[in-house]
């Protein structure tokens, strides 16, 4: 069971709004969207600056729906996420040095969604390095350094993660070397996720029980979008996490912290959202296909379905 709770509210909702979209753009099957929503009713328990603790919030009931929530699917740019919360783990325990460049790697990695930054982030954590193949031995060992992140995934005990792989650096071009070899021979080792493992993740950063509440806001900082760069050119091509993405749908005055992936293949993006005067949510959706990650007004159009259903909830 998810850590929500499925509602038949939602679940019309949802279902009404995913109708509107396959009818909108034929192109996308059932089969090529996931998509995992969560609804925050009063009195409510997130992005509360501290008000409550990680105990109390996660015994606070939330209600959801999802679309194929538990599907694994390549998350490109969504996996630095979970850099962005192990990292900050990491360094509360003191198994990271702090550092001016590992901050600006850190910054960089979620605002501009930097793949570079992101390796240096990922070479931290886990205390390896890109480079030539290996032998047998060394890359053994450079294997098991790089499963930390796994493992601590793992660790959290949380039923959502069970399922998925986040031990791959994020590329522009592609691995090489023993990065190559690493993802594997039909890439059966690249990072997959599921939209209800990424929103347990953001869920515990919004609810501030991410590390702490203090990192939690932190992260909570490089998050939030500038929904302005949205409204001056919906429909350019610039990538600020925005255009073509969920917060093109939402209106002017409403706020978003947000993280989005995008490839040839994948058009993500996960977002946590607040109107006026309606309650806070949660939105993940996850798009396949080459033709449909190309078409970049399916988010923009799933989110303004959301907007609307909002104010039935």
């Amino acid at each position: 069971m998810p850590f929500y709770q499925p509602n038949p509210q939602l679940t019309t909702l949802a279902e009404q709004a995913l109708a509107a979209t396959w009818a909108q753009f034929p192109d996308l099957k059932p089969e090529q969207i996931a998509l995992t929503w969560i609804v925050y009713d009063r009195p409510i328990p997130v992005n509360t600056g501290g008000a409550i603790t990680a105990d109390e919030l996660w015994k606070y009931p939330v209600r959801g729906f999802n679309h194929r929530g538990g599907d694994r699917i390549y998350p490109a740019s969504i996996a630095k996420l979970f850099y962005l919360l192990a990292i900050h783990e990491w360094l509360e325990q003191g198994m990271a040095t702090p550092s001016a460049e590992l901050d600006r790697a850190i910054r960089d990695m979620i605002i501009d969604s930097s793949n570079d930054a992101t390796s240096l982030v990922v070479d931290t954590l886990t205390g390896t390095t890109s480079g030539p193949e290996l032998s047998s031995g060394p890359f053994t060992t450079w294997q098991a350094q790089r499963n930390l992140i796994n493992r601590y995934y793992q660790s959290l005990g949380w039923a959502e993660l069970e399922s998925i792989n986040i031990n791959q650096k994020t590329w522009s071009d592609g691995p090489y070397g023993r990065e190559r070899a690493f993802v594997g021979e039909m890439r059966e080792n690249r990072n997959m996720l599921t939209t209800d493992a990424v929103a347990r993740l953001m869920h515990s950063i919004v609810g501030g029980a991410a590390v702490s509440g203090d990192r939690s806001n932190q992260m909570m900082q490089l998050l939030h979008r500038d929904l302005n760069l949205a409204q001056v050119t919906p429909n350019s091509g610039e990538e600020n996490q925005l255009n073509g993405f969920l917060g093109a749908g939402l209106p002017p005055e409403s706020q978003i912290w947000s993280k989005a992936g995008w490839t040839s293949q994948v058009h993500h993006d996960v977002a946590y959202i607040e109107l006026v005067d309606r309650q806070p949510y949660l939105l993940i959706v996850f798009t396949e296909g080459t033709a449909t990650s190309q078409n970049r007004q399916i988010l923009p159009f799933i989110s303004d379905r959301i907007v609307t259903a909002m104010s039935q909830v």
